[in-house]
């Protein structure tokens, strides 16, 4: 008897049901059957199924006489079906790598219960993957297994049966079954929660639920979405036989007359001229089915008293108002627009304010710029520092800077004013840098691949990179900050100007040397890192040649295998969903830094994060299953496989060994973290900030002395065997014979 039995009705969807099989056939939990449902499709589903069923003995393929619609096939799905637990897939849809996996621990952990409810994501067609915004309904919080009554919230999460999985005992037991006719949802889902003697949640993403831009059957227009009278009066029927439930009237009444609404009002699903008829018998079944004392909202009043003419006048009402707002606004921000342009004309003519410094970063506060603003306050701090920064950005600035929202009067008075410019491009988008002006430029971190000029050779990478634009921007540079040598070159060659290159370190490493150990738990125990287990920051670097992105690794496959001592902390690109035991989602988390700090290892393939984390001296493990594409794509001026900063795995199997046999902090690990170390990070003793800031804005050109990379010393991490002494270098003697960094001026173009 298998786990689970996923049943996939299949009609008229060839193009997308190998996708869909693949994704079930896939997972990581292979203790399942796949009941694959031809509906008697016209196009190719049945020999695709049969195709699948010859390869794979998981696959039972049932074909019906008939078309017998989606409710239907299910059912002959469920009369097939040997597992424990019944999962219901739609065709066009698939599930998330590691969904079964995830699925199955967590009814393991809250004992077997009825229904388990996971959550889904939307996929459309350009790649995006966006969350149920009800998703917080799912939490797994309070006591497993409940109850409805215990958590009636979950009632607003859509009511389909594919974000959930059922045990088949308990579906037989009650007699459910799918009827006939569109959205046969409706009276599935409400009687399961409803008669559910346990109930669940997986706060994971394990179905992504497509949106496909034609073809849908509930977007097409069509009398059966008068079906869904019938399918509301088979859920009070359930009702009416079971007084039991009689107090989840209100809310069923309340879900019903909001559903009437929202097929009434979308356009393009009822026919022409059936729009009255539709109104009259949601209004019928309003009276029929009413509470007393239900509260009731605008919709459910039009409903009631049948006002299809009123609900059609304030439709109209709606959409005039929505194009005089847009006649109106178009004109208010051409008049805005250009008297911006005329204030900023205005401050250029004005003196500069010599004790003014602005700040600029394209993800918000943080990065190199940060800890220059930083080190301003705090070495020349009769200069006041302001931030350049959209007031909806999720992560607030901190205490010290003044924010000033982009596009308004105060930013470009900042722009014309200002004696200092520190930042990266989000900063020097429309500005006409003036004399005497200085303009500091943070680029990003050490160059691993093609960048600037270089990508002229690299159309995917470049895309639409205007590299003209690039050179009038060089143009405007005074300084470059840069860490390391490497850095130097390569910035002097792809981004020629006449900008001195301030070889100082990179200031956003400073913190790694002045955290300390309870700077370090506090971070940990805000990610929710369990004591004593060891944090891998897991960080794959950006696909160029890939519009969407992807994970190249099952995180919570290989975190089942490195086992329970092991929790990855997972920051990827763009909606890519990372969830599952032991898996921990930072993406959205707004400094990386203290990502690195909270870790004991860094997993990585060709993130420039990797010369960052080195100053860390912390232990790095190199992915190269995809180095070769990277390379073809984009381009690389540094050889990691051949000079890796630690242990290297070329795909999931290997990587497991490295860290399951210990080879990720290994003594040979070690020696090649140094070489790497000596390489890349030979000014990060945390004093480059200061060093830029005395030089830019105190004028001091003699930089400080570097801590020597022997005498340095780490913050520990918590993974048994990396402890060290915590040393300051901000209260370290230089040593005699230190290296110094140079102050370099690129060559003309």
């Amino acid at each position: 008897m298998p786990r689970f039995s996923v049943i996939v009705p299949a009609y008229q969807v060839q193009a997308y049901l190998p996708e869909c099989l693949d994704s079930v056939l896939s997972q990581s939990y292979p203790d399942l059957e796949l009941i694959a449902v031809d509906d008697r499709s016209p196009d190719a589903c049945g020999e695709i199924i049969d195709e699948y069923a010859a390869r794979d003995p998981r696959v039972k393929p049932v074909h019906l006489a008939e078309n017998r619609g989606l409710g239907r096939a299910r059912n002959a799905g469920i009369a097939q079906a040997t597992g424990d637990y019944l999962i219901f897939l739609d065709s066009d849809d698939t599930l998330t790598p590691g969904a079964l996996r995830a699925v199955a621990d967590r009814i393991e952990a809250t004992g077997g219960p009825d229904v388990l409810v996971y959550d889904y994501a939307r996929a459309y067609w350009d790649g995006r993957r966006v969350r149920n915004h009800l998703a917080g309904e799912l939490g797994e919080w309070g006591r497993a297994p409940f109850r409805l009554a215990d958590r009636p919230g979950l009632l607003r999460v859509l009511m389909v049966a594919w974000n959930k999985a059922y045990r088949r005992e308990f579906v037989a037991e009650q007699g459910f079954t799918f009827p006939p006719g569109y959205y046969e949802d409706t009276p599935w889902t409400f009687p399961v929660l409803m008669a559910a003697g346990s109930i669940a949640t997986l706060d994971r993403v394990c179905v992504h639920y497509r949106q496909r831009r034609q073809g849908s059957i509930l977007s097409t227009t069509s009398r059966k979405h008068f079906d869904l009278f019938d399918q509301y009066e088979r859920v009070f029927a359930y009702v009416a036989d079971h007084p039991e439930l009689g107090s989840w009237k209100p809310e069923l009444f309340r879900r019903m007359i909001d559903h009437y609404g929202v097929v009434f009002t979308r356009p393009g699903r009822l026919p022409r001229g059936s729009h009255r008829e539709f109104l009259r018998r949601a209004r019928d079944h309003h009276r029929r089915y009413r509470v007393p004392g239900a509260r009731l909202r605008r919709r459910h009043l039009l409903i009631r008293f049948g006002l299809h003419r009123t609900f059609r006048a304030l439709r109209y009402v709606s959409a005039v108002r929505r194009r005089l707002r847009q006649l109106v606004l178009g004109p208010a921000r051409a008049v805005r627009s250009g008297a911006l342009r005329l204030h900023y004309r205005i401050q250029l003519r004005l003196p500069l304010r010599p004790e003014r410094a602005v700040f600029a970063a394209e993800g918000g506060y943080g990065g190199d710029p940060a800890a220059l603003e930083e080190a301003v306050r705090r070495y020349a701090p009769y200069v006041r520092t302001s931030w350049i920064a959209d007031p909806a950005h999720p992560h607030p600035l901190p205490a010290g800077p003044r924010p000033i929202a982009p596009g308004t009067a105060a930013h470009w008075t900042a722009l014309a004013r200002s004696t200092y410019l520190f930042g990266d491009a989000h900063l020097t988008r429309g500005l006409r840098k003036r004399p005497g002006q200085i303009l500091v430029r943070t680029l990003d971190g050490t160059p691993l691949g093609h960048t600037g000029l270089d990508l002229q050779e690299r159309p995917s990478a470049a895309r639409d990179t205007d590299f003209a634009a690039l050179l009038r921007d060089v143009d405007t540079w005074d300084h470059v900050v840069s860490g390391n040598r490497h850095s130097t070159l390569t910035w002097e060659r792809v981004h020629p100007g006449r900008y001195t290159t301030l070889e100082y370190g990179s200031p956003r490493t400073d913190v790694f040397q002045r955290a300390t150990p309870d700077d370090v738990a506090r971070l940990r125990a805000g990610l929710g890192i369990p004591a004593g287990a060891v944090a891998i920051l897991y960080a794959p670097g950006r696909r160029d040649h890939r519009r969407t992105q992807h994970l190249p690794l099952d995180l919570p496959r290989l975190a089942h295998r490195l086992g329970p001592r092991f929790v990855i902390l997972a920051r990827t690109h763009g909606d890519v969903p990372v969830e599952g035991d032991r898996v921990v989602d930072v993406s959205a988390h707004p400094c990386r830094e203290a990502l690195c700090l909270a870790s004991d290892a860094l997993l990585t393939d060709h993130a420039p994060l990797v010369f960052d984390y080195a100053g860390l001296d912390r232990p790095i493990v190199l992915h190269t299953a995809d180095w070769t594409a990277y390379e073809a794509v984009r381009g690389a001026y540094v050889d990691l496989p051949g000079a890796p900063p630690g242990a290297v795995g070329r795909d999931e199997d290997e990587l497991a060994a490295v860290f399951t046999d210990g080879h990720w902090n290994s003594g040979r690990a070690a020696l090649l973290r140094a070489a790497f170390r000596e390489r890349f990070c030979p000014w990060d003793d945390g004093r480059a900030a200061e060093r830029v800031v005395r030089h830019v804005v105190l004028g001091r050109t003699e930089p400080s002395p570097v801590v020597p990379l022997a005498e340095r010393r780490p913050v520990p991490s918590a993974a048994a065997g990396l402890a060290c002494t915590v040393r300051s270098p901000l209260a370290t003697v230089p040593h005699p014979a230190s290296p110094r960094p140079v102050t370099r001026t690129a060559g003309h173009r």
